[in-house]
């Protein structure tokens, strides 16, 4: 029988541990709620009853509840008040020595059998135990901000926290309506180990050049289904508390070099551009604290005038390929008014293209998404071939073909006798070198990538990759197309991944890590993600849907060209696919699919 908890102790009544205090006293839970003075006390009395008048206000909340919420909870002043509680958690910023001292004196005022927890999301909490004569009743409970609504607690004990207490855990998160993943006292936990290793990957992007931050930011919402682009995020957490985490996983976890927190970071802690909080971060706020970005010297110019400058006019576009991916383009470009010429490898090709694009569009209508009319003249611009030739007099080529550099070289070079000067030839390569694609034509001014997401017709997102021989007047082309098509374009460098691949497919492989060191299950990652950071999908079932093979070969694309050691393929991912676990595609990959 796990111990009923009657009376518990928060210390700390920032944002984080006001909204702590607000989920215990939400279950019927006796809090004392401690601060060092009575300004620092009034401060956390101020945000939790804001906290639940805004619940009111949405109706989440009866004033009722509200009421009987607020009479639950004891404002104090200094730490011997929690003399009598059950357990008590620490909610104080992210500094050993102070969490040490805090407790050292938890030790002294609690009673004997109190369980004493701390709510770091980075620190070791070995270290912060041994500052007690109890460090077998000492433990991790990392709640999520916003602490009310956000569902995963990550329970860390340490090597020598007793059963019973990660029991008597485990059934309070129970009772408070949470999802916990208990693991070991390891830097960064699951959640932080994976968020901020990508995070820091993002700002290095960043601080190189590669994309401007608007355009990291919306290729990760909009081609991932984040709730968040990257630095937005970092804005949000804070930049010093950012650091922090950072700095202290370099320093804990063996000094992952992708870990070390990327020199702006620390300038620009330095300078005090702390994100939203100082109303300054990666981007502008309207008022320290104010979640609204309001424009600045680095927003780009807006409107579709911007992206049209310079650009060539398109009207005809020739699409070559008969996969899934050039079938969505197809349909794509026909639905936005385009001329679309479709080029396969034979006439049987064609047709199953021809039905395919019909199947869809059909199915835009039954979904009230796409008039009978628009269908047909979506299906009336598209032009049936079965040779290149048919391509001399199109405006631009997209390129859909299998994956190899020698094919799409190939492709490209014939495109090049074939095509008028000045037709500005894409590949919708999501791996290889656009420039490899590029010089196998005398043209290479006019070739950029065009990456489109699977499937084309729905996902809102391109990446528009230039290379370094790639023409401005080409560049603003693809983006002015990109936005007649309705999708957002991003404009990145030529390397390894693009934007999207190089920033998600390192977190997958450091997931198969923690997998492979058996630190956590495939369920309590793809737990942590889930609700710990609002991702769609966790890491291992969107490696299922994927492809292990197609991730496999992303990352050792990344890590061929990267050279960074951390980016070495995960083993346990190696085997997998040598051994035929491929994912859903084979019936089985981290989980088996063949019952589902």
């Amino acid at each position: 029988m796990a111990r009923e908890f009657t009376r518990v102790g928060v210390v700390g009544l920032g944002t984080m541990g006001a909204g702590i205090v607000e989920v215990f006293a939400r279950n019927g839970l006796d809090v004392t709620a401690v601060e060092i003075s009575d300004a620092a006390l009034e401060r956390g009395r101020v945000t939790l009853t804001g906290s639940t008048d805004r619940a009111v206000a949405k109706g989440k909340l009866a004033e009722a509840d509200r009421d009987a919420l607020m009479a639950r909870v004891d404002f104090r002043v200094g730490l011997d008040a929690l003399h009598d509680v059950d357990l008590v958690i620490e909610a104080v910023p992210e500094h050993l020595d102070l969490k040490q001292r805090i407790f050292a004196e938890l030790d002294r005022v609690c009673k004997p059998e109190a369980i004493l927890a701390t709510n770091t999301s980075s620190l070791s909490v070995t270290e912060i135990s041994v500052a007690t004569t109890r460090p077998n009743q000492v433990i991790g409970i990392h709640f999520f901000n916003p602490a009310p609504v956000m569902k995963l607690v990550e329970v860390v004990r340490t090597v020598v926290t007793s059963a019973e207490v990660v029991a008597d855990v485990e059934a309070l998160c129970e009772r408070l309506g949470k999802v916990d993943v208990t693991i070991s006292d390891r830097a960064g936990f699951i959640a932080n180990a994976l968020l901020f290793g990508y995070l820091n990957h993002a700002v290095g992007m960043f601080e190189a050049r590669y994309a401007t931050r608007e355009d990291i930011d919306a290729a990760m919402k909009l081609g991932c289904g984040l709730p968040m682009g990257p630095l937005a995020l970092m804005d949000l957490i804070g930049l010093d508390t950012a650091y922090e985490i950072l700095d202290t996983m370099y320093r804990r976890g063996g000094r992952d070099r992708r870990h070390a927190p990327a020199p702006l970071l620390k300038q620009m802690v330095t300078a005090g551009l702390l994100g939203r909080k100082s109303g300054r971060g990666f981007y502008t706020y309207e008022r320290p604290g104010s979640p609204k970005v309001v424009a600045d010297e680095h927003t780009p110019p807006a409107g579709d005038a911007a992206l049209a400058d310079g650009a060539r006019v398109v009207a005809k576009v020739g699409v070559v390929g008969s996969g899934t991916m050039a079938t969505g383009i197809i349909e794509v470009f026909a639905k936005a008014g385009y001329e679309v010429i479709s080029v396969t490898r034979g006439a049987e090709k064609s047709a199953k293209v021809c039905e395919a694009v019909k199947t869809s569009l059909n199915k835009g209508v039954v979904r009230g998404k796409l008039s009978e009319v628009d269908r047909d003249a979506a299906l009336g611009r598209i032009t049936w071939s079965a040779t290149l030739e048919h391509l001399a007099d199109v405006d631009l080529v997209v390129e859909a073909v299998v994956e190899e550099l020698s094919v799409k070289k190939a492709l490209f070079a014939s495109l090049d006798e074939i095509c008028k000067p000045g037709v500005v030839l894409a590949t919708t390569t999501s791996s290889l070198p656009v420039i490899d694609v590029a010089m196998a034509t005398q043209r290479p001014a006019d070739v950029v990538g065009l990456h489109f997401f699977n499937p084309a017709p729905i996902m809102p997102l391109v990446e528009i990759v230039q290379t370094i021989r790639t023409s401005t007047e080409t560049s603003a082309t693809a983006r002015a197309v990109c936005a007649k098509l309705g999708k957002t374009g991003v404009v990145c460098g030529d390397r390894s991944g693009f934007i999207v691949n190089a920033l998600l497919f390192p977190y997958l492989n450091d997931a198969v890590k923690m997998l492979e060191a058996s630190y956590s299950t495939a369920d309590d990652i793809d737990y942590a993600m889930k609700l710990g950071c609002g991702y769609p999908m966790g890491p291992f079932e969107l490696l299922d849907v994927v492809g292990l093979d197609v991730s496999l070969a992303i990352q050792r694309e990344l890590y061929l060209e990267l050279r960074e050691p951390g980016f070495a393929p995960a083993p346990l991912l190696e085997h997998l696919v040598t051994a035929g676990y491929l994912g859903r595609k084979s019936g089985r990959g981290f989980r088996d699919h063949t019952n589902r």
